[in-house]
């Protein structure tokens, strides 16, 4: 029975947690489930109550609800949404070919939902070079520093922000770390890159309608912003 009671705490707040990420835009799995922990127990027990880690739920967890809500509120805008960032983010990519960009994250996965960016990682030892050639397109950009723990060292990496039909935000690293494999927050696995020709391939085989039709006529079709 006290199994039972745990797993059933795990699942709520799993499912707040999602509905936070979801609904009022917090980014982080972190966040959510410690924010969801205060909202919920709060509210069965009294404000004062502390939660157990044991009783907090994996980022599995949260992200199997995350999906299930997606799924549930937004039907085949889902899919069109996916379609239509996989398409731009493989534009980008040729246009950046230089760079060696993957596409990682939610983009390559087609775990989207509203307010999801598109998540590229380049490979330079020039930042200058990048931003001549941004600059050279004319694309709007910003850029920000952001500090990533790596064996146990905090590294300082660039992070470039595009203004496009969906947010795009690329990860600058050095061209010695493109063997160098991160893994995902949300399950400890090795993060997937794909390169181009791979998302290329994916959109032959996963929207294979939509893409022939874009091929033909250049038109994105059906989403909704």
């Amino acid at each position: 029975m006290k199994n039972s009671k745990s797993q059933q705490l795990r699942s709520s707040l799993a499912f707040e947690a999602a509905r936070l990420m979801y609904e009022e835009g917090i980014q982080q799995y972190f966040t959510a489930k410690q924010v969801a922990a205060k909202r919920l127990l709060g509210r069965i027990y009294g404000k004062k109550v502390r939660h157990r880690p044991q009783d907090l739920p994996s980022n599995g967890e949260i992200k199997k609800a995350l999906l299930h809500l997606v799924q549930q509120n937004e039907g085949n805008d889902h899919f069109y949404q996916l379609f239509a960032m996989r398409v731009i983010a493989l534009e980008v990519m040729y246009e950046l070919k230089t760079y060696t960009p993957c596409l990682i994250g939610s983009v390559s996965t087609g775990h989207v939902r509203k307010g999801s960016d598109i998540d590229l990682h380049l490979f330079t030892d020039s930042l200058e070079e990048l931003e001549k050639t941004l600059i050279q397109k004319q694309w709007n950009y910003e850029l920000n520093e952001v500090a990533i723990q790596k064996n146990g060292q905090i590294k300082l990496y660039t992070h470039v922000y595009l203004n496009s039909v969906f947010p795009i935000e690329l990860s600058i690293y050095p061209t010695q770390e493109q063997r160098v494999v991160s893994r995902s927050s949300t399950d400890g696995n090795p993060i997937v890159r794909l390169k181009a020709n791979a998302l290329e391939k994916l959109l032959q085989i996963e929207h294979e309608i939509e893409w022939q039709r874009y091929l033909s006529d250049g038109v994105l079709r059906g989403y909704r912003k």
